[in-house]
């Protein structure tokens, strides 16, 4: 049993000083956590532990991104979320940043998980851009929901925002969030002419990412990125003997950029024996079957995703050969 995790001091930074502190701390590779759950379906806290663990120890991870979308937030309840906080800042307390995710449709439950994250020892914040089902006014809207968190909250937030929500935010209205004094960051999973235009208006006031790990490399040299903000590759194309990922980040951040490409370049195979394999319908639950070839925690998903057929799972563990990477 992971015990219980005492109420922390205040954060490292104030509110506004928050952005400054995000320039110089929010950095480095950071990983989408996933959620082990047991045969039954219930959260499995110990696996979750060990899986951190070996995330930023042997994976050597500079920040995780705890119960986001691929760690099914959306399935699991209130309580379990706050756990799942409070397991991660344990585990990463003085060797890893967090990054908690805070999204929820209902804006008191996100406030509620955000002063729960704080408290118990988180670094940031994430919350997705709300659902708007009615999506007119989408600005103004948008703009105001981030003002109320702003207003409300001292921790740094970080926004997100991706064509699945139905809307995509403008650069300038990412912009226009980004001058309130607690917003750190952006991940903002939109085409590359849009988020390179968004870095240009912010300047240096926030850090600014995108999910893909093949545009990863090219940001760094092109934008002055810093930030990999975030999804499960560092998770699933490394190993504890294979760290390409970490390896041509920090080459890149060297300025040593032809060698950073020669090593981004030979986890092609690699990439491409994962998204070959990834079925169309069933994202989490591959990735959850191909963290247990690597010898991590996965298990089943909760509705109302899908799992893997017998067929797709022995696809992948045919791909997962030909990726050249190996367990643990």
């Amino acid at each position: 049993m992971v015990e219980p995790l005492q109420q922390k001091e205040h954060m490292k930074y104030t509110k506004d000083n928050a952005q400054h502190y995000a320039k110089e701390h929010f950095t480095g590779v950071w990983a989408a956590s996933t959620t082990p759950y047991r045969p039954d379906l219930s959260f499995d806290e110990e696996a979750f532990a060990r899986n951190i663990d070996h995330w930023i120890g042997a994976l050597k991870v500079a920040g995780l991104f705890i119960t986001g979308k691929q760690g099914e937030f959306f399935s699991m309840s209130v309580p379990e979320r706050k756990r799942s906080f409070e397991i991660a800042a344990q585990v990463c307390e003085g060797r890893a940043r967090t990054v908690m995710s805070c999204s929820d449709t209902n804006l008191d439950v996100v406030i509620d998980l955000a002063r729960h994250a704080e408290k118990h020892g988180a670094d940031w914040i994430i919350v997705h851009s709300p659902v708007l089902h009615f999506a007119n006014d989408v600005e103004d809207t948008v703009y105001e929901y981030y003002r109320h968190l702003s207003e409300t909250l001292d921790i740094g937030i970080a926004m997100w925002n991706h064509p699945d929500c139905g809307y995509i935010m403008s650069p300038k209205l990412c912009a226009r969030i980004a001058e309130l004094p607690n917003i750190v960051a952006i991940k903002y999973s939109v085409p590359r002419e849009q988020y390179a235009e968004l870095t240009r208006l912010v300047g240096d006031r926030i850090q600014v990412s995108t999910a893909s790990e093949e545009e990863w490399l090219d940001n760094i040299i092109d934008l002055g990125w810093r930030l990999y903000l975030c999804s499960t590759p560092p998770l699933l194309l490394q190993t504890a003997k294979d760290h390409r990922i970490h390896e041509y980040t920090k080459l890149a951040f060297e300025g040593r950029y032809a060698e950073a490409r020669a090593v981004r370049d030979s986890l092609e195979p690699a990439r491409q024996a994962f998204r070959k394999s990834r079925p169309a319908g069933t994202p989490q639950a591959h990735t959850k079957y191909w963290q247990e070839l690597l010898g991590q925690a996965g298990g089943p998903v909760r509705r109302p995703l899908l799992g893997l057929t017998e067929e797709q799972k022995a696809l992948t563990r045919r791909m997962f050969i030909e990726s050249g990477l190996s367990g643990s």
